[in-house]
């Protein structure tokens, strides 16, 4: 059995960030990010939709500390913040395929 460490503000952290990831939109920023940096305009074109759009998605994941950002002259380059983060994005990812994937075979 794990041993628990995370106290309250532990936990209202963590169902902060799950919040936050928890948007389609969102999750699919994620998931670009974990394979490296991309700037604003890229990501904007990537999905499809505005530069605002994807600079208002990218301003809550920061400000939940999901993302990382820094400046290169005038553009602005996004990543995720840290290992855990992309160990989350890929496992839960994962985890979504082979969900689909078992209900496909019964």
């Amino acid at each position: 059995i794990r041993p628990h460490r995370a106290d309250d503000d532990a936990f209202e952290r963590a169902a902060s960030l799950f919040r936050a990831a928890g948007d389609v939109a969102r999750l699919r920023l994620l998931d670009r990010l974990a394979v490296g940096e991309w700037c604003v305009t890229e990501l904007a074109d990537a999905a499809g939709v505005g530069l605002s759009t994807v600079s208002q998605q990218l301003r809550l994941l920061r400000a939940e500390r999901i993302v990382a950002r820094r400046r290169a002259g005038k553009h602005i380059y996004y990543r995720l913040a840290d290992a855990h983060m992309r160990a989350l994005i890929d496992s839960v990812l994962a985890h979504a395929i082979e969900h689909d994937e078992d209900a496909s075979d019964g």
